[in-house]
């Protein structure tokens, strides 16, 4: 398997090379050079087998010969021990109709475990086979760094600075990122930033020749493809536990950088039967009005309670409007510098026209998420979501859909992680399950930033180990 980059410029790589590449060196994004596909007697034979196994399975052709069947299988079991839950990935039913895909299991209770928990023994694989190391910088609205740095912390090639916007995430998320005392682990805060301007810098570091040429510089954002492809595993997983592939199912999906949906895509092109993937923002709506009306203009972010999806800037986008303009890269680039100039650009009638054929939008505000919250505490037996799952689950709720099929939110955080927005919702305080520790007991550590690139710049710089 190799990848092509979505500008059409940076050189073919394999998936070892990708993985410690994270961004490709012109700008764009890694994706496969064709995408492999199961056949229907395939995607039968996969009903049944534990999730480790299930991972291994799916992720095997992406891999190539960068591993061989049983080193994956190792990796994903290794990857997936560390899960509360036997199932990792586990569904709950609502209604009739609707379900969670529970994705809050891992160590620090959000969907970013079920792909950096494996990313991180990728690293480590790939970098002991040529004596080198990595130094990681990522950018977060609140899940993805307390994720990256638990799956990354005490590993001895690696060296991760984490971006986030100072007062911008959740106390949770921030004493899961800032209490970790490991040497290798870097936070800073952002201050005056959104999670957009952080992004930014990310980019901006990985084209930086002072930077490049001092560190090997990797990513653990869902620019990298490595983390985006283990998180295609858990819509086989659902899918198959409903009655597929004989039947389709359709999947809500909280969005803010559009990687967890456009993994959804992956699926469906792999052969997976996908019948609908919402993509359910908040006001932060710019992937809404992209998909709806073809306008992906950039605005102000408006802090709510729904942290990670507060983006206007939506990395992943990129990914797939490469592959509705017909995988044109050199196309795609001039769109894409266009939008970097300007933080605004108008979708092709080709691009809108091909999203809609699986694509659907919905934007929630503050009430819709306030009340998709208290539906699911009243009616659903006391069912406890977060605020992103709470946004997922209502578009779920107000679109129309075929007799039949089952439609599944995917729950991306657990309730703790965000205790004061469920309170108010519902009345009901959730507590963080045993297995995290006192968070709240351990002494804070994380450098405070002015929101300005040379600053972070300086300071990764004079912290890092070079070469």
């Amino acid at each position: 398997m190799r990848y092509v980059s979505t500008r059409g410029r940076a050189p073919a790589l394999d998936f070892a090379a990708v993985t410690l590449a994270g961004m490709a060196s012109d700008g764009g994004l890694y994706v496969p050079e064709a995408w492999p596909t199961f056949s229907h007697g395939e995607i039968v034979e996969l009903r049944g087998l534990p999730y480790a196994e299930l991972a291994a399975r799916v992720m095997q052709p992406f891999v190539g010969d960068s591993l061989t069947p049983e080193r994956l299988l190792e990796l994903s079991t290794q990857a997936y021990g560390r899960f509360a839950h036997a199932a990792v990935t586990p569904l709950t039913q609502l209604d009739q109709r609707h379900w969670l895909l529970e994705l809050f299991h891992g160590p620090t209770l959000a969907f970013k475990d079920v792909a950096l928990q494996l990313l991180g023994l990728l690293f480590e694989e790939f970098l002991a086979r040529d004596d080198s190391r990595l130094t990681v910088v990522g950018a977060t609205s609140g899940d993805t760094g307390s994720a990256a740095i638990d799956a990354l912390a005490g590993r001895e090639r690696v060296e991760i600075f984490m971006l986030h916007p100072a007062g911008r995430v959740s106390d949770v998320q921030r004493v899961q990122m800032t209490t970790v005392r490991a040497p290798n682990v870097h936070n800073i805060a952002v201050e005056g930033a959104s999670f957009d301007d952080c992004q930014a810098m990310v980019k901006r570091l990985f084209a930086d020749e002072t930077m490049t040429a001092r560190h090997r510089i990797g990513a653990v954002n869902s620019i990298n493809w490595a983390r985006l492809m283990a998180q295609v595993v858990y819509y086989f997983a659902a899918a198959l536990q409903l009655g597929g592939p004989e039947k389709k199912v359709a999947f809500s999906v909280p969005t803010g950088n559009f990687g967890d949906v456009f993994a959804g895509y992956v699926a469906a092109k792999m052969g997976l039967p996908i019948e609908r993937l919402v993509v359910a923002t908040n006001v932060n709506d710019i992937l809404h009005r992209a998909l709806s009306e073809g306008d992906y203009s950039a605005g102000a972010v408006t802090p709510t309670a729904a942290p990670s999806m507060d983006i206007q800037v939506s990395s992943n986008f990129e990914r797939l409007l490469f592959e509705l303009g017909g995988r044109d890269g050199a196309a795609l680039a001039a769109q894409m510098v266009g939008f970097e100039t300007s933080k605004a650009m108008r979708l092709t009638n080709a691009q809108l026209a091909g999203a809609g054929e699986l694509f659907t939008s919905v934007r929630a505000d503050a009430a819709d998420m306030a009340g998709a919250m208290r539906w699911a505490w009243e009616h659903c037996g006391c069912e406890a979501i977060d605020p992103h799952t709470a946004i997922g689950l209502h578009a779920a709720r107000v679109l129309e859909w075929p007799g039949g099929v089952p439609v599944v939110t995917l729950a991306t955080a657990h309730p703790a992680k965000f205790r004061e927005a469920v309170e108010r919702a519902t009345g009901f305080r959730p507590a963080l399950p045993a297995r995290v520790g006192d968070l709240f007991g351990r002494e804070e550590r994380c450098a405070t930033l002015p929101n300005d690139y040379e600053s972070v710049r300086a300071h990764i710089l004079a912290a890092a180990t070079p070469l």
